[in-house]
């Protein structure tokens, strides 16, 4: 079921933030942004350890204040995945971070004050191989941009990235990358098929402030969805009232859904209906949590019945099909045993783990290989 993305992405000029890259024909990242105090070390790194256990590429940390700064400097010593510190107004507390080795900057450089100030933050990043990110936001815009437009616009929000490019071109830094974000679904897609053809920086997707975890996912993944259809996005985060955690898996879903990158188990599962031979909601749930620590990926059909089920199944990894009285399980499209209800989900979590180990061990051989 595997197959190439036929989307053609959008040609970017590469950053590396951290050892990520990010634009150019790398992988599109996925990130998020922890939501805990920062001044609480514990805490915030508990939460990127968990971010980075979910697959997360890339973390952005809050830096509103110099303590805050110097907690960043613990907490960037005490964790592996790259880190973006989100600074404001205060040129001090960017320079800092920087010294303590901060992967990338998110810092609008027209809202930190005088040329002097601008120039002492991006000569530290060029300085230090940090890039930058121009983040604009709808609910910020800056107060002439209000004035001359009314209200947010797709328009506007483009005006305002390009008075902070225009900032970093004057100083010839060309090491950032650009997001431009709204609560609202086609002013967020319209501003970045504007800005996606007069620059050649990497954008960074999202739909800001989109909801809770259910509308929140939808709202994101339309957006999403249609930028990264266009071929337009080199990193994403889903912005979610909820547990950051379901920030990585929802992006991740996103971009698997589209064949631009996977990670862990593709399941494919029908809605279930009076013809099923199993409890295919109640399987599905069992088998999503129990399975969310594999990361290898692997297309796994759970069909209730016959009707659906022999051809979803023989275009899986692996496969059940719903029967009386016992169910069919596939192995590479053929079918491979018979198991019954009494012990399904045990017996499918068995199966898959057995296969993905399998996978793990014949990739392992092919490395070890390739080095003697």
């Amino acid at each position: 079921m595997n197959h190439e993305s036929p989307i053609k992405r959008r040609k970017s000029r590469q950053i590396m933030v951290g050892d990520v890259p990010v634009g150019g024909d790398a992988p599109i990242a996925v990130q998020s942004m922890t939501n805990t105090n920062t001044c609480d070390v514990d805490a915030t790194v508990g939460q990127i350890r968990a971010l980075q256990e979910a697959g997360a590429d890339i973390v952005r940390v809050s830096v509103p204040s110099m303590d805050a700064a110097e907690a960043f400097g613990k907490i960037r010593s005490m964790v592996t995945v790259p880190l973006v510190a989100d600074i404001h107004f205060d040129h001090r507390i960017a320079l800092r971070v920087a010294e303590l080795g901060v992967d990338c900057l998110r810092i609008n450089p027209g809202n930190i004050g005088r040329d002097d100030r601008v120039s002492a933050v991006i000569s530290a990043a060029r300085d230090r191989n940090i890039p930058i990110r121009i983040g604009v936001n709808a609910g910020s815009l800056e107060k002439a941009l209000q004035r001359k437009y009314g209200e947010p616009t797709p328009e506007a929000l483009v005006e305002s990235a390009m008075r902070h490019i225009d900032i970093l071109d004057k100083h010839d830094f060309q090491d950032f990358k650009v997001s431009l974000k709204a609560s609202e679904v086609f002013m967020t897609v319209a501003a970045y098929r504007l800005i996606a053809s007069q620059i050649e920086q990497p954008l960074h997707l999202g739909i800001t402030e989109a909801g809770g975890f259910r509308s929140g996912t939808v709202k994101s993944s339309i957006g999403l969805g249609m930028l990264l259809m266009d071929g337009i996005g080199d990193t994403i985060r889903v912005s979610l009232a909820a547990d950051p955690v379901q920030e990585i898996k929802v992006g991740f879903d996103i971009l698997k859904s589209l064949r631009l990158r996977s990670r862990g188990i593709n399941f494919v599962a029908c809605p279930s209906c009076s013809r099923q031979n199993f409890d295919v909601i109640q399987t599905m749930n069992d088998l999503e949590a129990r399975l969310e620590d594999v990361n290898e990926s692997l297309d796994v059909a759970i069909i209730g019945c016959i009707v659906n089920g022999p051809g979803e199944a023989k275009v899986a990894d692996l496969g059940l099909t719903g029967g009386s009285p016992k169910n069919l399980f596939y192995m590479s499209g053929k079918p491979n045993q018979k198991l019954d209800n009494a012990n399904l989900t045990d017996d499918l979590e068995r199966l898959i783990r057995e296969e993905v180990a399998r996978r793990k061990e014949k990739e392992d051989a092919i490395i070890t290989r390739s080095t003697e």
